[in-house]
């Protein structure tokens, strides 16, 4: 079958065997080929919550079939009180299906000895990241933790469902006088159940936001609910967009609460959508 380069390939060619003129031979010249965009800086994964009702190896299998290669660790895939050796073999669970864990959490932390046991927790799993859902009055010893084990800690947010930590501006204005380690895990969707525009949070909050849980919702009220990525109120590709200006690093884990019991084909649609437009918009920016 003839392609229009081999046909151009060829014309161009005999026409220099002809003796063609250099503007000729200059009009069938070979395309030229546009510079590869870059590679973004974030990252895809997934929010361990989306597994409660699947053991560890059934998440890993969804997570292969859809290649995502990050998780945030939930602690009834890794309990915490794991043994060393329990600990290493779920780690090379996971490398033998090419995932890393990268951080641990939502964990609820309601006393001194909750916060103890969350830090020590993530000091032994090996990562640098608590995602954490601790009492207000706690956060000056959350502070001190984070001191002492060198760690990040991002507060999770839960939207209209209950008044602690409800949306983006109600952790930063907890945590701005307090060390920079301390920010946010920003669920997106919640913050959009709650009425604010997750857009908009995500620049003015950018140097605070640790993680994001990559969620939409179908209204803007608490009764929206999760649904598929592309099917919500929040503009996606105008997110996508944010998080390249920011110059986000950190993981977008889709956090998938439909369907729970049965969520893989709205997952796979929804990681399909993601790094559809992902691809689109970086093409189009190129």
């Amino acid at each position: 079958m003839t392609t229009r380069r081999s046909f151009l390939k060829h014309t161009g060619g005999l026409m220099a065997l002809a003796g063609a003129s250099p503007v000729m031979a200059t009009a069938v010249a070979p395309e030229t080929t546009a510079a590869a965009p870059a590679e973004d800086l974030f990252k895809l994964g997934m929010a361990g919550y989306t597994f409660v009702h699947f053991k560890l190896d059934q998440a890993l299998e969804m997570m292969r079939k859809v290649d995502v290669r990050y998780l945030c660790i939930k602690d009834f895939h890794l309990p915490f009180n794991s043994t060393d050796e329990q600990i290493a073999a779920f780690h090379a669970q996971l490398k033998a299906s090419n995932v890393t864990g990268y951080a641990v959490g939502p964990i609820y932390m309601k006393t001194t000895q909750e916060i103890d046991n969350g830090f020590a927790y993530a000091k032994r799993v090996g990562v640098k990241l608590i995602v954490g859902v601790p009492n207000e009055d706690l956060l000056p010893y959350v502070e001190k933790k984070v001191k002492e084990y060198d760690m990040r800690y991002a507060i999770h947010i839960h939207g209209p469902d209950i008044k602690l930590w409800p949306n983006a501006s109600s952790v930063i204005d907890a945590v701005k006088n307090l060390d920079p380690r301390m920010g946010m895990c920003f669920d997106m969707g919640h913050d959009a159940r709650f009425g604010d525009d997750p857009i908009a949070d995500l620049k003015k909050y950018a140097d605070r936001i640790f993680d994001i849980h990559l969620k939409n919702v179908s209204a803007a009220s608490k009764e929206g609910k999760t649904c598929e990525l592309g099917r919500g109120i929040i503009d996606v590709p105008a997110f996508v967009d944010m998080l390249r200006k920011i110059k986000y690093s950190g993981s977008c884990s889709l956090e998938y609460e439909k369907d729970m019991k049965d969520p893989l084909a709205g997952i796979a649609e929804s990681v399909g959508y993601f790094k559809g437009v992902c691809d689109s918009t970086k093409k189009r920016k190129s």
